[in-house]
């Protein structure tokens, strides 16, 4: 089960990168956190920006609505998604866990 906070209207959880992968998926869960396996190379910001688009994607949100909180050089991040509820997260991200 993926561990979700709530801060301020926003979900945050953890996500575990895997950069340089085949295609950009959504894997399930990891370690609480989310997993992603993601296209882009961790070069100039671009798995961070392909990360955000992703999730954008799943929780039907504008890209400039999810934000990598801590994290940015590490595969492990924790992000937050602006308006949206823990319990909205949740049941946006069942069918991924």
């Amino acid at each position: 089960m993926i561990d979700l906070r709530e801060k301020n209207g926003n979900a945050i959880f953890t996500v575990r990168v895997q950069p340089r992968s085949s295609k950009s998926v959504i894997c399930g869960e990891f370690n609480g956190g989310l997993k992603v396996a993601l296209k882009s190379a961790p070069v100039d910001d671009a798995a961070n920006e392909e990360c955000c688009r992703l999730l954008a994607g799943i929780f039907k949100v504008p890209a400039a609505r999810v934000h990598i909180i801590s994290g940015r050089t590490s595969r492990s991040k924790t992000v937050a998604v602006d308006g949206v509820s823990s319990g909205d997260a949740a049941v946006v991200l069942k069918p991924y866990c």
